[in-house]
């Protein structure tokens, strides 16, 4: 029989296991008659003292009975019969709790609030920082009491102290295998006073704008009979009056007319319009900065007639 591994599929990944305990992997294997299994590290022969080998008929075993960091890395088995072999690799992590972060300190201090800032541990444990854990401690008394955990960055703002307290902080790093056993501390106490806020002093201004015209109404076509609305924009400061007129003449209280103005916005609505309401109609914005006007042109088709002719067969 042709020599295979068959590797488990939890080894089919990283492999990883804690500072100080065991590693025991059984790889099973076929072939006959009995394959040659051969280990090694990155290359090289596995050295006696660190792992041990053990092969059977059908399986050998990779045992370290108490990991270290150092044991990490690629490992591969190959076994062979003849000219014919078969290989894996099983990538082994030995991991442990890292060191705490480096550098924190406060960097300030305002309201109810204190910032703070750190760095990255310099040991990680042979493993990736997956998050900070923040507790404060008030300096009366000494208690300490998490703020934040599984936080990602490696700065953060403190919120809620209270005024007339003294707080003290320590930050831990974390990954796989837990949180650092020591933390870094800050140095000096984060002193929360009361402040009189007072707010600056502005000078009053008259923002004046004289009126200006930000849409100008469209030409538009309608039918004798069907009401349409004539609308442009405008802005100005103070408030501009707008006054609209058809052909230089100013429209005054006409029912026919509803003239309105919502935030700018300036429509004329012209109900039931006839031929002889078409022309050109100006709207003018006024106010003490000066004045605006637009035009536009109104046109209205008269009502097209249709005759029905019938023929009728005796």
């Amino acid at each position: 029989d042709r020599p295979k591994i068959r590797l488990p599929r939890y080894l089919r990944q990283t492999f990883v296991k804690h500072v100080g305990e065991a590693v025991n992997l059984v790889i099973p294997f076929q072939g006959k008659p009995k394959p040659q299994v051969t280990w090694t590290k990155i290359g090289q022969p596995l050295d006696p003292k660190q792992a041990s080998v053990r092969n059977s008929e059908s399986d050998t075993i990779l045992f370290i009975r108490k990991a270290e960091q150092k044991d990490s890395g690629s490992y591969e088995v190959t076994v062979k019969i003849d000219d014919l072999e078969d290989k894996a690799k099983i990538e082994i992590q030995i991991a442990e709790r890292p060191g705490p972060p480096k550098g924190i300190k406060l960097a300030d201090v305002w309201g109810f609030n204190a910032a703070l800032e750190w760095t990255a541990p310099q040991d990680n444990g042979n493993a990736e920082i997956t998050g900070y854990t923040v507790q404060k401690s008030d300096k009366k008394t000494g208690e300490w009491f998490t703020v934040l955990e599984n936080y990602r960055q490696t700065n953060c703002t403190i919120s809620d102290l209270i005024i007339g307290n003294a707080y003290f902080f320590r930050v831990f790093s974390e990954n796989l295998c837990g949180r650092s056993e020591k933390a870094a501390t800050t140095k000096n106490p984060a002193v929360i006073k009361e402040n009189t806020y007072k707010p600056p002093e502005y000078k009053e201004c008259a923002l004046l704008e004289a009126p200006k015209f930000t849409q100008p109404p469209s030409d538009r076509t309608t039918t004798h009979g069907y009401t349409t609305k004539l609308v442009c924009s405008v802005r100005g400061s103070p408030k501009p009056k707008v006054v609209w007129m058809k052909n230089q003449m100013e429209i005054r209280e006409d029912p026919k007319y509803r003239s309105l103005v919502n935030q700018g916005v300036c429509s004329l609505e012209i109900r039931k319009p006839s031929p002889f309401d078409g022309g050109v109609y100006t709207c003018k914005a006024i106010n003490s900065q000066g004045e605006a006007t637009v035009d536009c042109r109104l046109n209205v088709k008269g009502k097209q007639l249709y005759t029905l002719k019938f023929c009728l067969r005796c």
